[in-house]
């Protein structure tokens, strides 16, 4: 890396971190030459990276600026699905999402995918070479049905800052959380099982729900609290709900934290028409707030809470390791996990288990916190600033996706195919829903570190999104035929 991109990453890092707020003057010119051992074009150099990036501002006579916070676009309000129970659709889309692997010019703005580039990964790649060059070859085995041993007692430490005291016994390893959600849902449920979810609600639970023939009951959800608990008592009185599923933390799309008070009362509910909860905490630790925040779980006193994560989210992807905390239905997951995938590849968990035990796992989340906390500012940002008027934009309170909402006719699968020839891609809001609503929304990942990279991409999608919108406004404005 050249000097001056190792100084802009070193200032990014700053801000990030809050060292350096909103409306604070950076050190000059001279005085990072000084401090950094480096020419006054190298940090010239540097400065004019963190303005690409909108990170810093320059200001005449003045110096460089964190820039001051911009009002920001409206919030969505609450969701309101059709709330009967239906059948899950929108295969063909979600396949399209995925089918490409990421790489290249092409930016997938769409997928769920967390910064893999981050310096605080470098102690996991030791650990993998570690793992793969044991002698023992244990790395080449069978591991247990229920995962590693020493990785489950890692989680078991980590499932303590949620407000859970989970022993390692009781955790189950699996192939990602999406391998987690997927034998819950068939240890508990049978073909015609009507399953309550947050909607919208994240589209590879529901094609699990598709895929064993359950059907999806939309509650209408608000983005700053989360699900409605008056509309899904309503909807348990009129139906046999067999399990409920969603997001409490950082929820994914729409990135709300659902307050202690409102969990308890989920539980409460749950409880009184012995209905279990099978809950996603996938991004839980992505929270920007310290501590984190508690699970559902944590609350449970009779084990009908099903906890699913995985460190797909905040280490890696391409581990593929996840776990389930089942509580009451140990033993029917241990036998759907067999018939799924068997054991789990054992080299990811040793690799895991050394990185988490070495220390090095609470460092990695705290950077990752940060830098997404300030890329979510950034990205909203830069809605408000090139998108079409009157669009609406969540504000996570963790994890790295930001959902938007147009106008009620605006199509954002044909926004996707547009954003085609400018090697763009979304995730279309109708994804996330089992009937296809949510067409005029769409979902967005700020992940990436090169910043530069996703405001084009950002500007690119508010350019084709303004031109789809007047498009649509001059047909609505146009009389009807006599």
């Amino acid at each position: 890396m050249k000097r001056y991109a190792q100084l802009a990453a070193t200032l990014g890092e700053r801000i990030e971190q809050g060292l350096y707020r909103p409306g604070d003057r950076l050190p000059s010119v001279r005085a990072l030459s000084e401090e950094h051992g480096v020419s006054i074009s190298t940090v010239q150099q540097a400065y004019r990276v963190l303005e690409d990036s909108g990170l810093v501002e320059p200001r005449p006579k003045s110096g460089y600026f964190v820039p001051e916070r911009r009002e920001l676009p409206p919030m969505p309000a609450m969701t309101r699905p059709a709330q009967r129970p239906v059948d899950v659709s929108q295969w063909d889309q979600v396949l399209e999402q995925v089918r490409r692997a990421p790489g290249g010019d092409f930016v997938q703005l769409g997928r769920g995918t967390p910064d893999i580039a981050s310096p605080s990964l470098k102690p996991l790649q030791r650990a993998m070479v570690h793992a793969a060059r044991r002698t023992d070859l244990q790395s080449l085995g069978y591991e247990g049905i229920q995962g590693s041993l020493p990785l489950r007692e890692q989680i078991a430490r980590l499932m303590l800052d949620s407000g859970c005291q989970v022993p390692p016994s009781e955790i189950v390893i699996t192939t990602g959380c999406q391998e987690a959600l997927a034998i819950t849902l068939r240890a508990i449920c049978e073909p015609g099982d009507i399953i309550a979810i947050d909607s919208p609600s994240f589209h590879g639970a529901m094609q699990a729900l598709k895929a064993y023939g359950l059907k999806a009951l939309e509650i209408p959800t608000d983005p700053t609290n989360g699900i409605s608990l008056e509309a899904l008592e309503l909807a348990m009185e009129q139906w046999p709900v067999k399990l409920i599923l969603l997001t409490p933390n950082c929820n994914n799309p729409l990135g709300y934290i659902m307050p202690d008070a409102r969990k308890r009362a989920l539980l409460t509910l749950a409880a009184r028409y012995d209905v279990p909860i099978l809950e996603d905490d996938v991004y839980g630790e992505l929270a920007y707030a310290y501590p984190r925040p508690r699970s559902i779980k944590s609350f449970d006193t009779d084990d009908r809470v099903l906890l699913a994560s995985s460190f797909s989210k905040t280490v890696a992807p391409g581990l593929r390791t996840g776990w389930v905390v089942p509580g009451r239905y140990l033993d029917r997951i241990l036998h759907f996990k067999y018939i799924a995938s068997g054991t789990c590849a054992p080299q990811p968990q040793m690799a895991l288990a050394e990185f988490v035990g070495g220390g090095h796992y609470e460092p990695h989340i705290r950077r990752m916190r940060a830098q997404y906390q300030r890329h979510r500012d950034l990205m909203t940002e830069w809605v408000g600033r090139y998108f079409p008027e009157g669009a609406r934009v969540t504000r996570p309170r963790g994890g790295f996706m930001l959902w938007v909402e147009f106008d009620p006719l605006f199509d954002s699968v044909r926004l996707n195919q547009e954003l085609r020839r400018d090697n763009v891609q979304v995730a279309a809001g109708n994804i996330f829903s089992a009937s296809g609503k949510y067409r005029n929304c769409i979902r967005m990942n700020y992940s990436n570190r090169d910043l530069a990279v996703i405001e084009d991409a950002v500007r690119k999608v508010g350019a084709c999104a303004k031109r789809l919108t007047a498009e649509l406004r001059e047909q609505q404005a146009e009389p009807l035929p006599a």
